[in-house]
């Protein structure tokens, strides 16, 4: 049996159009719901949840090969990026930025061309000091199979399962000059059916050594940020394809296989059905994920008449950022700098107005805590 990448008839891709209508536009709809209720939040709740977002797209993404990466640097990285003043933020290694600058990049750069020259830098970032763990490979280029061919596997080492073989290291020009010029002139395809395209050609090709899975999330969620014509990213399909690791290898393992291919073409619909019944559920499962950011807006909401301070304002809001421990009245006046008895005087005042409640400790452990609306 053949993989796709070697009949004739590749990469030549066909689907039932009927059937991927029926999924893609419930798809379509729930996006354009979820960008407006994003754009009816202001500016700061949502920078903080494309920030949620993109720390839990750069850590998922991370996770699905093996990868764990520490998530105060993600967070940290981005936020700097973002421009954002956040609490707990910590330092990040080499390699922590540089996968988060390709996220990034990819995510906010969206209208950018994607070229040979952006995968290459893409691949540098995402190994910085040219090795994989342990292993040296060779990053910023195509590879070259060394050690023999590219196995596309999944699993822990020594159990490994192989999916597929990918195309020999000489077929990779012509294959990747092919890809990109299909993703640059196939404007009148739908968008978010481009993204699921653009992941399976490019994971199939698997043009480096390591990173390419890393690499087909991100050129999907570049096509993804395109069809909401938007930078805020406020969903993750890493975060899905996580939860949904071993089905994703299984739909993938199946497509590669040459069961279904006829002179009009490599029948993909299978893929296209998994690829964006995934995004669906990516798009419900994101208001648990922003469940934080829209209880806080709805907070603010609730609150809009109450005169608060400066001082207030600041720690309500980082009460809801992930505040560390217990607030009482000394923390209050180490964030605020402000006097013990300042630092009182604001408490009281939020007690009085509902925004505050006395936990039930009391004396010298007296701590306060955001009254449930």
């Amino acid at each position: 049996m053949k993989y796709i990448h070697q009949t004739d008839i590749w990469p030549k891709f066909t689907w039932d159009h009927q059937r991927i209508a029926s999924v893609l536009g419930p798809v379509r709809n729930r996006q354009g719901r979820l960008l407006g209720r994003m754009e009816a939040l202001g500016f700061p709740l949502r920078n903080e949840a494309v920030l949620q977002t993109l720390t839990l797209e750069v850590i998922k993404s991370g996770e699905i090969e093996g990868e764990t990466l520490d998530l105060a640097q993600v967070r940290s990285s981005i936020a700097r990026r973002l421009g954002m003043d956040v609490a707990g933020m910590v330092p990040s290694d080499r390699h922590v930025e540089g996968v988060v600058e390709m996220m990034m990049d990819a995510a906010q750069n969206f209208d950018k061309p994607l070229t040979k020259d952006r995968l290459f830098d893409w691949h540098a970032s995402l190994f910085p000091t040219g090795r994989s763990g342990m292993r040296k490979i060779v990053a910023g280029a195509w590879r070259f199979d060394a050690d023999g061919p590219m196995r596309v596997v999944s699993g822990p080492v020594g159990r490994e399962k192989v999916h597929f073989v990918a195309p020999e290291a000489d077929r990779l020009e012509g294959e990747m000059r092919e890809f990109l010029k299909w993703f640059k002139n196939s404007e009148d395809l739908d968008p978010v059916l481009k993204a699921g395209i653009a992941h399976l050609w490019f994971v199939t090709v698997h043009p480096f050594e390591d990173g390419n899975g890393r690499m087909a999330r991100a050129i999907a969620d570049m096509q993804l940020a395109r069809a909401d014509g938007s930078r805020e990213r406020f969903y993750s399909m890493s975060v899905q394809v996580r939860q949904e690791r071993n089905a994703y290898y299984d739909i993938l393992e199946k497509t590669q296989q040459s069961t279904d291919v006829t002179k009009d073409g490599v029948n993909i619909t299978p893929w296209l059905e998994w690829f964006l019944g995934c995004l669906g559920r990516a798009l419900d499962t994101t208001e648990n994920t922003l469940a934080e950011v829209f209880k806080k807006a709805h907070f603010w909401e609730a609150h809009v008449s109450i005169p608060l301070n400066e001082r207030q304002r600041t720690v309500v809001n980082k009460l809801f950022d992930g505040f560390e421990g217990k607030l009482t009245t000394s923390k209050w006046s180490k964030i605020t700098k402000c006097s013990q008895d300042t630092a009182w005087r604001d408490i009281n005042d939020l007690i009085e107005k509902g925004v505050l409640i006395k936990e039930a400790a009391g004396g010298r452990s007296t701590s306060y805590a955001l009254k449930e609306i």
